[in-house]
């Protein structure tokens, strides 16, 4: 049933894709599945002091090699942070642009529940422009989301784990984060593993599902 091949990663925020889906990304690249990432703010408004303001911008770029997206499919959108919902229109705009270019048959959005501003955007203009072409799924940002349901589980091996670790490593700027530690990222996945007895899991809340 799972023959999904062509997958877009809408990240908000540098990092968010990573954090939210890195080893199911680092999976489907080992299985030959084509990833695009799109991150429609580099955060330069919000970069710790003593940092230059592109440093999200390199730090995505490392991540997402280790990860094994090619560079050619990572696209860094230069939206301000905090500020999406006022720029509905161009996002969805952009957002139906990416849809006819790539057509994908899977994007993973933040989830329907995540109740950050900018992710809410993200998520509500994703199923206006992918609703009919692909299927949709929402991944989990536990600090975000006062609700999450487990509809999806995706196996992963500790490999993939520790792909994602190391990806998201890359974000010095940003290693003060509690939820960049590696302790959390490995807890989180071996929890998510435990509910469904595999070694470690991401899950998604279904938000949409084409089946061809």
């Amino acid at each position: 049933m799972f023959s999904i091949n062509t997958i877009i990663v809408l990240s908000p925020h540098t990092d968010d894709g990573e954090i939210g889906a890195g080893g199911t990304i680092a999976r489907f690249v080992e299985e030959g599945k084509e990833i695009y990432y799109v991150a429609f703010s580099s955060c330069e408004a919000s970069v710790p002091k003593g940092f230059p303001e592109d440093v999200l911008k390199i730090e995505c770029k490392k991540a997402t090699s280790i990860l094994g997206i090619k560079p050619e499919n990572v696209i860094l959108l230069e939206y301000e942070v905090r500020t999406f919902p006022l720029h509905r229109q161009e996002i969805l705009d952009e957002m139906i642009a990416l849809n006819r270019q790539i057509e994908p048959e899977l994007v993973l959005v933040p989830s329907s529940n995540d109740i950050h501003q900018d992710h809410q955007v993200i998520y509500a203009e994703a199923l206006r422009a992918f609703k009919k072409n692909a299927s949709i799924w929402g991944y989990e940002h536990p600090w975000n989301n006062l609700t999450f349901t487990t509809d999806i589980f995706v196996k992963l091996e500790e490999r993939h784990i520790k792909k994602k670790i190391k990806a998201i490593k890359q974000y010095e700027s940003q290693n003060f984060r509690f939820y960049f530690d590696e302790k959390y990222i490995k807890a989180l996945a071996y929890m998510r593993g435990t509910q469904v007895d595999y070694p470690f899991a991401e899950t998604f809340e279904l938000i949409r599902l084409l089946v061809r």
